[in-house]
């Protein structure tokens, strides 16, 4: 069979053109618009045989991420699999908010040190003066982290996961970044803010989350390709759906720096609860961002 025979079968079988050019874009090495030139050429037999694995694999339900074993987030590629969340295109907005904070913190740490002595006020400049520092619970496969790091040369994350399989997942993910950017990622097991040193208090510019934010009735009626193949804990945060967020909230606080942010992906129903649970911690300013679908999607709250 040649390539254009194989793509036809498998695009029938999956009912999706473009699935089917995936997995052929990943047995043949090469995108897409180099292989639609010798689609009448016969592949190799390995090639053939490759190809039959990967789509008898997307046919019994596997996620294509999975399948893949690896999908792009932003500026990266990403490994992927069981052990983790595949990165989705609403964290990708998460992630841009949080680099539009560490912009925002940035420029005001150098608005902060060109004023005049006098001029500032006794909290102005932040213990981190020396550079930003954020936060990113629940990391995960380390998708946050890792782009922040790679798009933001000012900050160092700390990713915290209290999963040891997604640390290494996401350690997997750290040893891709380029060196100088690696350097700026430290992954500690634990849950949300218990592991942390307790010298970070009030020192943290940015704390960045998409922690699971399902109420554990929605389990059974989700998806089977996400039920069967994501972590469940990654997924379901408890009874309600909003203890996961409010441990992220209610815990910013105590580590922030003065004028630090929270930037939390949150289910579109939840977008009042969150609002009140920011306002309560104290937030001045807090606003909820929608994704690229036009949900409310994504928690801001400033201190």
């Amino acid at each position: 069979m040649t390539w254009r025979e194989l793509l036809a079968d498998a695009g029938a079988s999956l009912g999706d053109t473009w699935e089917a050019r995936r997995l052929a874009e990943e047995v043949s090495g090469t995108p897409f618009s180099s292989l639609a030139a010798s689609l009448d050429q016969v592949p190799s037999l390995r090639a053939r045989q490759a190809f039959a694995r990967l789509l008898e694999r997307r046919r019994r339900g596997e996620p294509l991420q999975h399948v893949l074993g690896h999908w792009s987030f932003r500026t990266l590629e990403l490994l992927v699999d069981g052990r983790a969340l595949v990165p989705r295109p609403e964290t990708e907005v998460v992630a841009g908010q949080a680099l539009a904070e560490l912009e925002r913190l940035r420029a005001r740490r150098a608005e902060v040190a060109t004023a005049p002595a006098g001029a500032r006020s006794p909290s102005a400049v932040p213990p981190s003066a020396g550079g930003l520092l954020a936060l990113d619970l629940g990391t995960g496969s380390g998708a946050i982290a890792c782009a922040l790091v790679a798009e933001c040369p000012a900050v160092t994350v700390v990713g915290v996961d209290r999963s040891p399989a997604a640390l290494r997942l996401a350690a997997a993910n750290r040893a891709r970044l380029r060196p100088a950017d690696a350097e700026r990622l430290m992954l500690v097991e634990g849950g949300w803010y218990a592991p942390l040193d307790p010298a970070l208090a009030g020192a943290v510019d940015l704390v960045v989350a998409n922690p699971p934010y399902l109420a554990e009735a929605e389990w059974d009626g989700l998806d089977p390709v996400v039920r069967d193949f994501d972590p469940r804990e990654a997924l379901v945060a408890g009874p309600t759906g909003l203890e996961a967020l409010e441990a992220v909230v209610a815990g910013a606080p105590a580590v922030l720096v003065a004028g630090g942010s929270v930037v939390v992906e949150i289910a579109p129903l939840q977008a009042g609860a969150a609002r009140w649970m920011a306002t309560s911690a104290g937030a001045e300013e807090v606003e909820v961002l929608t994704d690229l679908a036009g949900r409310q999607r994504v928690l801001v709250a400033r201190w």
